[in-house]
């Protein structure tokens, strides 16, 4: 595919935001607090370019549903359309409070997709099968501690209480999702709150699958995740699995990117600590 200088479109990515109004854990090199200032210091940035959306992660806060009522009105700020994705720590809320998140988010389904030029973009809500999404008396909170009894008993590395998976009804969405992207000649980006690749602790649950999944398509340049707050890149079948960095971490360093892209490439823009990568396709 020949390279072009222009690109077709180009969009903002934020990771981890995790604020919270409670003192920094130091030992964790998490500073809830600032992430007001850090992310209104992206907009900033971001309202400089000409971009088609701008999406966090996941872990748009830490704890407390009323949480959200501070950090939101921060991405009024935005020029661009904000797109979320929900964290694990976005379920850091009372129980009566479960299942309000999606809606304060202004999300009509926890997973979902949508199209910029011929790219699709697809959502996925790797929190569905989980012990802390879900109420209680849920029939994906009972099967997520079956799952997670099975990943311990295997010594899988990421056998966390704070990771979880897709539904096999999410998962059979994503299959007919993809296929129909191929079949329209459409590219993919898939964006999770949870990586899939490389191994680490962090990883979806059920990333087998998923990884599986991705390999049987040549139209996925790239997996965008967070999570994982150090950041992480593998490339596996012609995809780049890119781990963006926490924005919570660190006193006073930001990190976020921009993402243009090109027939043919992606060029990953790294402000801060996040590193800038190109991905070929």
């Amino acid at each position: 595919m020949t390279l072009t200088d222009k690109p077709l479109f180009r969009f903002g990515v934020v990771a981890d935001p995790q604020y919270a109004a409670i003192p920094p854990h130091v030992g964790m090199n998490r500073y809830y607090a600032n992430s007001l200032q850090k992310l209104s210091d992206a907009i900033d940035v971001f309202n400089g370019e000409d971009l088609a959306f701008v999406v966090t992660l996941g872990d748009i806060i830490d704890r407390s549903f009323k949480s959200f009522d501070d950090i939101l009105p921060v991405y009024e700020r935005l020029k661009a359309p904000s797109r979320f994705l929900l964290g694990n720590h976005d379920f850091s809320v009372s129980a009566e409070r479960l299942d309000s998140v999606v809606g304060r988010l202004g999300l009509e389904d926890s997973y979902y997709d949508f199209k910029v030029g011929s790219y699709r973009f697809i959502a996925l809500n790797g929190n569905e099968v989980s012990l802390f999404a879900p109420g209680e008396g849920d029939a994906h909170r009972a099967l997520a501690a079956s799952h997670l009894a099975v990943l311990k008993a295997e010594g899988a590395v990421n056998a966390q209480t704070w990771n979880g998976a897709l539904s096999d009804t999410q998962f059979a969405w994503l299959e007919v999702t993809l296929r129909a992207a191929k079949a329209a000649g459409e590219m993919v980006i898939i964006l999770n709150h949870y990586p899939i690749y490389p191994p680490n602790e962090h990883n979806l649950w059920d990333f087998a699958r998923v990884l599986e999944l991705i390999e049987k398509y040549d139209n996925i340049p790239a997996y965008f995740c967070g999570h994982n707050h150090a950041g992480n890149f593998g490339e596996h079948g012609g995809c780049g699995f890119v781990t963006f960095k926490g924005m919570v971490d660190t006193p006073d360093e930001n990190t976020f990117a921009i993402v243009d892209v090109y027939a043919g490439r992606l060029e990953i823009r790294g402000f801060g600590r996040e590193e800038s990568r190109t991905l070929v396709k």
